[in-house]
């Protein structure tokens, strides 16, 4: 099941709820979207939206209801777990140099910056031999809605363990004994007018 979720592409783990699914991580499911009897009046533009995300400072919970109003079907649980498998397979893609799924989940900016790391990475003769452990923690540390794009900034805690190997296969650098802390402050942005679903990585930084 973990193998089949991997493969899924950001359409598939960002934005769109977890039904009938095993989740990778585990975690509450979303609420089921209440349906309106026939005849009732329903104003969905003016109803509140619930933000089951406990401990956001005000401005994250604004912008979080601001996406929310923009776009009906933004879930924030679906998209903390859809992130969070999102990180694991831009990070993969870029230890293996994996270009066509970084393209698929990636803005161009951000796509060539991976790009041109591997780049350099192939011309020193190096390969990553990395594994991303488990991801202990993603926090939402901001939100905002600026017509017609929806962005979210999520803190990724993680611990990965590291290695880099010369031409001939010798470690050069890390241990697969060891793993590392990693830190990371990961932006998803999304058109809220486009058809496609898909968030896609616009940003990354250390946390």
């Amino acid at each position: 099941m973990i193998a089949a979720f991997l493969g899924l592409r950001l359409y598939s783990v960002l934005g769109r709820r977890a039904e009938h699914e095993e989740e990778m991580i585990q975690g509450p499911r979303p609420a089921e979207t209440p349906r309106v009897a026939a005849g009732e009046v329903a104003d969905r533009s003016s109803a509140p939206v619930r933000m089951p995300v406990a401990g956001v400072t005000p401005a994250i919970e604004r912008g979080l209801r601001e996406i929310a109003a923009a776009d009906r079907r933004f879930d924030i649980t679906a998209f903390v777990e859809g992130a969070k498998g999102a990180y694991r397979m831009v990070l993969e893609a870029f230890w293996k140099g994996d270009k066509e799924t970084l393209g698929e989940l990636c803005d161009r900016d951000v796509y060539d910056g991976f790009v041109a790391a591997i780049a350099a990475r192939e011309a020193a003769g190096e390969t990553m031999d990395n594994r991303l452990i488990r991801i202990e923690e993603a926090v939402i540390v901001s939100a905002a809605f600026e017509a017609p794009v929806a962005r979210i900034t999520v803190r990724f805690a993680a611990d990965i363990a590291a290695v880099t190997r010369n031409a001939e296969g010798q470690v050069v650098a890390g241990s697969l004994d060891d793993a590392v802390d990693a830190r990371d402050l990961w932006t998803f942005s999304r058109n809220v007018t486009s058809a496609s679903p898909d968030w896609l990585l616009d940003e990354t930084d250390e946390a």
